[in-house]
C-alpha cells in the first residue's frame, strides 16, 4: 500500500515532464541537459527527491526502533543471566527488521562541481604484513616449507588445546575455503580475475589484525609459555633461532598491550605498521598455529564458563567466531525449539548485520546454523580440509 501511494504521489506533474521531454530532440548519452530540458529534467528530479526523501526517512525511523528494541532486549538478557534468571522467547525481537522497498535515491541532472577524488582504503596483503615485521622489528617469520608442514604444526596444537577434529577441520573448511593454505587471506580464496582483498583476515581461522593484537595483548603469557617449552627442547641452531623469536615475541606483546585492553583500540593499533607486523606472526610455523588455535580456543573457554560443558559443534563455534562470543553463546545455548523461532537479527549490529548476506537470507538461528552445517559439508570434503583431518591426532 506505501509503494502504491509513492507511485501516485506527483503522477500529474510527471506526465507533464514526460511530454516536454518527449518533445525535444534526442541527444547523445554523455551530452549535459540545457534549456527546456534541463529545466524539465530538475523540476522531475525534485518531485522523485521529495518522494524518496520522505519513504526513506519514514524506513529509517523505523528501522532505528527495531535496532533500538534488539539492544533493549539483548541487555535485558544479560541481566537475567546475571539473575541466572532463565531466557524464553519473548526475550528476543521476533520480526524481522523493516526493509526500504521505496523508490531509489534519484540522480540530480545537475552534476556537482569537481572534487578531490576520494580517499579509498586500501587493504594490506601479505607483502605488508611481511614488510611490517621486517621494518618495525627486525623480524622475518619461519614460513613453513610445504603446506602440510603447517597443517601438521597446527593440528598439533589445536589438538593439545582440546579442539576436536571436526571443531578444526570444518571450520577450516567454512573460513579457508576448503583448500586455503596457511596464508589465504579473506577475497584471495580462489582463483579469479584481479583478485583484491577484502579484509585484513588471514590463515586457517581468518584472524583478522584486530584479532592478533587482541591474542597478543590477552593471552600473550600463554604464547610465551608455550615458546618458551619449545625453546628448552631445541638445541643447536634451531635453539637459537626459536630465542631470537621469544625476544621478538615479547616485544610484539608489550607493543599490544601499550594501548587499553578494548576492541576499538586493538582495531586501531592492527591498522598500523606495528599492528600489521604482528598480524605476520600468523605466517610462523611455531606461532602462527597458536594464535590460529587460541582465537577458537577463547570462544570454547568462554562457552564453559558460561555453563556449557558439552563441546560445540562446529557451526555452533562458528557462531561464535562470527558474532562474538557473547552473542555466539546467546545463539547456542538457545533450546532447539527456540532456534526455529528467533531472528539472527538479534545478534548482530546494523550494519554488521546488512553486511552478512547469509545471515539475512537464513533469517533464523536455526537457518543459520543449517546453512553453515551445508557449507561445512561440503568444504570438509575438499582436499585442503581432508589433509587437515589425515594429520589431526
Amino acid at each position: 500500500m506505501r509503494r502504491l501511494k509513492w507511485a501516485r504521489s506527483g503522477c500529474f506533474c510527471a506526465v507533464l515532464i514526460g511530454a516536454v521531454l518527449a518533445q525535444q530532440p534526442l541527444r547523445a548519452a554523455n551530452e549535459p541537459l540545457s534549456g527546456v530540458q534541463l529545466e524539465a529534467a530538475i523540476a522531475d528530479y525534485k518531485v522523485k527527491l521529495e518522494d524518496y526523501t520522505r519513504l526513506r526517512q519514514a524506513y529509517e525511523q523505523e528501522a532505528k526502533a527495531y535496532w533500538a528494541s534488539v539492544g533493549d532486549k539483548r541487555r535485558a538478557r544479560n541481566e537475567k543471566r546475571r539473575g541466572q534468571q532463565p531466557i524464553v522467547l519473548t526475550d528476543y525481537v521476533l520480526t524481522q527488521p523493516p526493509v526500504y522497498r521505496g523508490p531509489p535515491e534519484p540522480i540530480n541532472p545537475v552534476p556537482p562541481p569537481p572534487g578531490p577524488p576520494a580517499a579509498r582504503r586500501v587493504i594490506p596483503v601479505v607483502a605488508d604484513f611481511l614488510q611490517a615485521a621486517l621494518e618495525q622489528f627486525d623480524f622475518q617469520p619461519q614460513m613453513p616449507k610445504s603446506e602440510i608442514e603447517y597443517k601438521r604444526a597446527y593440528a598439533k596444537v589445536a589438538a593439545a588445546a582440546g579442539l576436536t577434529k571436526e571443531q578444526a577441520v570444518r571450520i577450516y573448511g567454512f573460513e579457508s575455503g576448503g583448500n586455503g593454505r596457511y596464508d589465504v587471506q579473506a577475497g584471495l580464496e580462489y582463483p579469479r580475475p584481479n583478485p583484491q582483498a577484502i579484509s585484513t583476515a588471514l590463515g586457517y581461522n581468518q584472524l583478522l589484525s584486530t584479532n592478533s593484537v587482541e591474542l597478543l595483548a590477552e593471552q600473550g603469557d600463554r604464547f610465551v609459555a608455550a615458546m618458551t617449552a619449545t625453546v628448552a627442547a631445541a638445541n643447536g641452531p634451531r635453539k637459537r633461532q626459536l630465542e631470537r623469536k621469544l625476544v621478538v615475541l615479547k616485544r610484539m606483546i608489550a607493543v599490544s598491550r601499550s594501548v587499553p585492553d578494548e576492541w576499538g583500540e586493538h582495531e586501531k593499533l592492527g591498522r598500523t605498521p606495528q599492528g600489521l607486523a604482528i598480524h605476520a606472526l600468523n605466517l610462523d610455523i611455531d606461532i602462527g598455529p597458536l594464535l590460529q588455535t587460541q582465537k577458537l580456543l577463547d570462544s570454547v573457554e568462554f562457552a564453559r564458563r558460561k555453563g556449557i560443558a558439552r563441546p560445540l559443534t562446529a557451526a555452533e563455534l562458528e557462531m561464535m567466531n562470527l558474532t562474538g562470543d557473547g552473542n555466539g553463546f546467546d545463539m547456542v545455548s538457545m533450546p532447539d525449539d527456540l532456534r526455529s523461532q528467533v531472528p539472527t537479527a538479534n545478534f548482530f549490529q546494523p550494519n554488521g548485520y546488512a553486511a552478512n548476506r547469509v545471515a539475512v537470507v537464513n533469517d533464523t538461528v536455526a537457518k543459520l546454523l543449517k546453512a553453515t552445517d551445508v557449507k561445512m559439508d561440503k568444504e570438509a570434503e575438499l582436499p585442503g580440509a581432508k589433509e587437515l583431518a589425515s594429520v589431526f591426532p
